[in-house]
């Protein structure tokens, strides 16, 4: 079993930058799949940025061109770099973990979660 823990979050105005970690309590597969969601008050969970086991990254076009996924396998952390901030993405961002064999799912870790604030 695994435990993740997001950290880096707090209150940055507008413009501003954060740098989010997730980091897992133990080694993590060399075919793990590591996502950032985050989600609103009042609005759905969303997929904001992603990186495979071959260190492909996805990113949302609501943040494409600010934000950053990057990951250091020796301290098994992933890191969600976010620049040029704006309220709206003001959210509470989830850690995810996934293990996909022979494109099959086999394990589904999620951290409990780091709050971002935008605001002036």
């Amino acid at each position: 079993q695994v435990q993740l823990v997001e950290s880096g979050g707090g209150l940055v105005q507008p413009g501003g930058s954060l740098r989010l970690s997730c980091a897992a309590s133990t080694s993590t597969p060399s075919f793990n799949h590591v996502g950032w969601y985050r989600q609103a008050s009042g609005k759905q969970r969303e997929l904001v940025a992603q990186i495979t086991p071959d260190e492909t990254s996805y990113y949302a076009d609501s943040v494409k061109g600010r934000f950053t996924i990057s990951r250091d396998r020796a301290k098994n952390t992933v890191y969600l770099q976010m620049n040029s901030l704006k309220p709206e993405d003001t959210a509470v961002y989830y850690c995810r973990q996934r293990t996909i064999l022979y494109g099959i799912p086999q394990n589904d870790y999620w951290g409990l979660g780091t709050r971002v604030t935008v605001s002036s």
